[in-house]
């Protein structure tokens, strides 16, 4: 119900308008998120800092992005430093501090139509068990909208326990940050209009104007392959925005010719305008993990151990509640493979 109401609101090019008002309404809510004064803990500093680091690195210049889902630690209920300092807080500050998206339609978005336009997506079921597991109640979490080109510094300044925001595990993000094991599978894809001579990601992105996310993986396989010459050389990709939703708005006026994203977040923009659609094939395999920081191995490892109960009770409902309308009823080509736990400290 509440799905096909959003979709006549944001019918057709005339969409912008409604569009326009939930991203004001979004940004409304983001001032009013709650601040909190005590940073998420769990970094030692000095000499053991400095050692994971070091070890870090090392491990990151042998990694390939093939294989990057599987440089995470092997799950532990055990508490740690991290998980201590999140539990020490008290009074209304006693929350998991979780970095999210409210723009992603059925990921992480605010729902209108609820009692203060509660925050709700696929990404948002998964923290809430987190904050079940960790503090006992699932409500017990403080969201801060964080835009996709500052999901990694928010975790290394501290405003964040962890991001969990459609956030794709890579090398480089892995020399930065820490990640849990992969939680969902997709990969690149076109979003154009329905009257394009776009058929995917191939010669036809010619001469035409594309929009990514500042500081995404679309960004850096564009900017890759058109320096490689896997993408023509007169695409234009200077046009980056900081949420990914803002690309579909751009899209929607005529600013760009295609957006290029995470293809489960390209279908959830294409049920939000039917004027626009999936062109060709995902072109690449990656993998959305929970980004925490570099060393914070107690909750790393706790987040795995949640992980391991939510793929087998937990992950199929919320798929199918948020997702299989987009994405099809068939979760399998979303499902994460089986994890491989390869870093050992």
């Amino acid at each position: 119900m509440y799905a096909a109401r959003v979709r006549a609101s944001l019918r057709g090019w005339g969409g912008v308008g409604a569009m326009a008002a939930l991203c004001a309404l979004a940004l409304a809510f983001v001032l009013l998120l709650p601040c909190t004064q005590a940073p998420p803990a769990g970094h030692d500093g000095g000499r053991a800092g400095q050692q994971t680091a070091t070890g870090s690195q090392a491990r990151a210049e042998d990694c390939k992005d093939s294989e990057a889902q599987n440089r995470t630690l092997s799950p532990s209920d055990a508490d740690g430093p991290t998980i201590d300092a999140i539990k020490s807080r008290t009074g209304a500050k006693r929350k998991l501090i979780v970095g999210v998206d409210q723009n992603s339609y059925r990921w992480g978005y605010r729902n209108p139509n609820t009692e203060g336009t509660e925050l709700e997506g696929f990404d948002i079921d998964l923290v809430h068990r987190i904050a079940q597991d960790i503090l006992g109640d699932p409500d017990a979490v403080q969201f801060k909208a964080i835009p996709t080109s500052q999901r990694i510094s928010a975790i290394q300044d501290g405003r964040v326990d962890m991001v969990v925001r459609t956030m794709t595990i890579t090398c480089e993000r892995l020399s930065q940050v820490a990640f849990s094991a992969p939680y969902f599978k997709t990969g690149q894809q076109v979003l154009a209009p329905k009257s394009s001579s776009i058929t995917g990601y191939n010669d036809t992105l010619a001469h035409k104007r594309l929009c990514t996310a500042a500081g995404s993986t679309a960004y850096t396989k564009l900017d890759a392959d058109r320096k490689g010459g896997g993408l023509p050389a007169s695409a234009d990709i200077s046009t980056t925005v900081p949420n990914q939703l803002d690309c579909l708005v751009r899209l929607q006026l005529g600013e760009v010719d295609a957006v290029v994203t995470d293809g489960a977040l390209a279908a959830s923009q294409a049920a939000q305008d039917p004027t626009v659609e999936l062109k060709g094939e995902p072109f690449t395999a990656e993998y959305y993990g929970v980004a925490m920081k570099k060393d914070a191995s107690d909750l790393v490892r706790r987040v795995n151990r949640v992980l391991v109960d939510y793929r087998a009770n937990g992950w199929q409902a919320s798929y199918d509640r948020w997702l299989s309308a987009t994405l099809g009823k068939d979760p399998g080509p979303s499902k994460p493979p089986a994890p491989q736990y390869l870093r050992t400290s």
